[in-house]
């Protein structure tokens, strides 16, 4: 009899094999109290060679076989391997209290992963799960224990585990791993991204799957929808197997929009950009075939550091991907923090309700001088090297707006006396992601040069509900009425008003809402980089008179479920 399973689909594809489930071997240690310090001290510093030079040589072959970006994970890990803070705190618990060295790095790693874990960015909580992957590594070098060497699976695996960090999931070789199941992971969790770098489908955070299924056993799983089977008869393999058939059709029609220009049927041109984290992101648009970056998110160049980056170390970065975009157009966000992004140098108080406290633009204008001046000098000095635009996040009153560009204003008046080259025209334009910005679209439309249409927060203000509260979360949708209208609202005023209106939430990559988009005057699409090509295939699939006929009927429907079952019973 067939068993179903659900998890998050963190990798898309149909993988159809037999399951092998690895299991970490037991490191268990005595906890002793030891007589020489300088001795265990010694141990320690050995095991940590090892280790660094293990990660060294696990990154070196994952940027041969995979990609530098994916590469950085592991070279990641070896920052933190060598991180005087974090291995001093080791060496002093050997010293101070001779504790074995088992014992101070098992201690050291959770105090540290408990750090991380305890804080709301999700790029600090993978943190977490870094310091715990290099823990278990440390701990097997001390205690002699062999890795699982996962190069050695046979071929049609399904891979089944408790978790699968980074370290163990650099060690697989695509060609026999089918697929993976897990217990521990989601989709942004390293190994998440690696599973989609190695294009292995994978399904994550299945409670007890790897006590659930044993060797042997088939399964058939959908890395897009998070559905598994275990031991499914003929008519469910036959099923998956028609899916990954498509899938891969699919995934090869896609090839064929490279080096196409984003646009309708019917020849109506728009820009399809894609949202960037880091500077070393720009890459993969590039590679994507993105025509530009509708956000740069600047905030992850301030988190995971001690102090706030300096003018010049975040010129450098603003720098490197306006170089690595040539020509194209790059839109930077100014610091967006406060809310869910926590930064703990910069001490910001705790408040009850943080989403609609002391964050983005508020905290940038009430810390002009270590925080918002050194940061748009950066942007301006970048600008000389490449087509850098400036956006201005959470923006709800139109003074915000004027003071940011008087602050502007005041630095290129001391570049022009220096003679400091940047962009005498630079655009500056805001994120329109508040009801209050939406309201006043026409009156912003007349002194910025464009809008980025945040939906995710737009769609949370909107319909005042968070969608990381499961009481809620049903209000949280795009396609409620009520932020279809702000959606069209805000365009329509840009367009008139002369501003440039791009969107880079995550509506502006839902196929079922891209003929609405369309309809409504939108200039830009900026999504991920993986769905640069899925979203110029939705958008040449349609005519502007059939997306302009699909808009004035969903614009008719009074609830959320009525616009959803409209927009999928036309979708193409």
């Amino acid at each position: 009899m067939s068993l179903k399973f659900n998890g998050i689909g963190a990798s898309a594809g149909i993988g159809i094999g037999t399951v092998v489930v690895v299991k970490e071997p037991s490191l268990e240690y005595k906890r002793v109290k030891i007589s020489n310090p300088e001795s265990e001290v010694a141990r320690l510093q050995e095991g940590l060679d090892k280790t660094i030079s293990q990660t060294s040589d696990m990154a070196a072959d994952m940027k041969k076989r995979v990609g530098e970006k994916e590469a950085e994970i592991l070279e990641g890990h070896m920052l933190l391997l060598m991180d005087p803070a974090m291995t001093g705190e080791m060496e002093e618990e050997i010293s101070k209290e001779h504790k074995c060295a088992e014992q101070a790095v098992e201690e050291i790693c959770e105090k540290y992963a408990t750090l991380f874990a305890s804080l709301d960015d999700p790029m600090f909580q993978q943190r977490a799960t870094d310091v715990n992957d290099i823990k278990t590594r440390l701990l097997k070098n001390l205690l002699g224990v062999e890795d699982i060497d996962l190069g050695l699976l046979p071929e049609g695996t399904i891979l089944v585990a408790e978790d699968l960090t980074p370290s163990m999931t650099a060690g697989i070789n695509p060609a026999n791993v089918e697929g993976i199941l897990t217990e521990i992971g989601g989709k942004t969790s390293h190994s998440a991204i690696l599973a989609r770098a190695l294009e292995i489908p994978a399904v994550l955070s299945i409670e007890g799957i790897a006590s659930r299924l044993a060797n042997g056993q088939k399964v058939v799983l959908d890395g897009s929808t998070g559905a598994v089977v275990a031991d499914p008869d003929e008519a469910v393999v036959a099923t998956y197997e028609e899916k990954k058939k498509v899938f891969l059709e699919e995934k090869a029609a896609l090839q064929l929009f490279v080096g196409k220009p984003t646009e309708t049927a019917d020849g109506h041109k728009v820009e399809l950009c894609a949202n960037i984290g880091k500077p070393k992101d720009a890459e993969q648009v590039v590679e994507c075939d993105g025509e530009g970056i509708g956000l740069f998110r600047t905030e992850f160049l301030f988190m995971d550091r001690p102090a706030i980056p300096t003018e010049q170390e975040q010129f450098e970065a603003y720098k490197k991907v306006a170089e690595t975009l040539g020509d194209k157009p790059v839109i930077i966000r100014t610091l967006d923090v406060g809310g869910d992004k926590e930064i703990p140098y910069l001490q910001l108080p705790k408040e009850e309700n943080p989403f609609l406290g002391y964050r983005a633009v508020r905290l940038c204008l009430n810390r002009v001088d270590d925080i918002y001046r050194p940061q748009l000098r950066a942007l301006l000095r970048a600008s000389a090297y490449g087509d850098i635009k400036i956006m201005v996040p959470m923006v709800t009153c139109v003074d915000e707006l004027r003071q940011v560009k008087t602050i502007l204003n005041d630095i290129m008046y001391e570049f022009d006396k220096k003679e400091i080259p940047y962009d005498k025209d630079i655009q500056v334009g805001i994120m329109i992601e508040t009801p209050a910005s939406a309201l006043m679209a026409d009156v912003f439309a007349k002194e910025a040069d464009f809008f980025s249409i945040g939906t995710n927060d737009l769609t949370g203000y909107t319909m005042c509900a968070d969608r990381g509260n499961p009481d809620v979360a049903y209000l949280y949708s795009a396609y409620n009425p009520a932020v279809i209208r702000a959606i069209e609202r805000v365009i329509k005023a840009g367009k008139a008003g002369g501003a440039m209106v791009g969107m880079c939430g995550e509506a502006a990559a839902d196929p079922l809402l891209t003929p609405l988009l369309l309809a409504f005057g939108m200039d830009e699409f900026s999504v991920s980089a993986t769905s640069i090509l899925r979203t110029r295939k939705t958008i040449s699939a349609w005519t502007m008179d059939e997306a302009k006929k699909v808009a004035k009927h969903a614009l008719t429907l009074a609830t959320e479920a009525e616009v959803k079952k409209y927009l999928k019973s036309v979708a193409k």
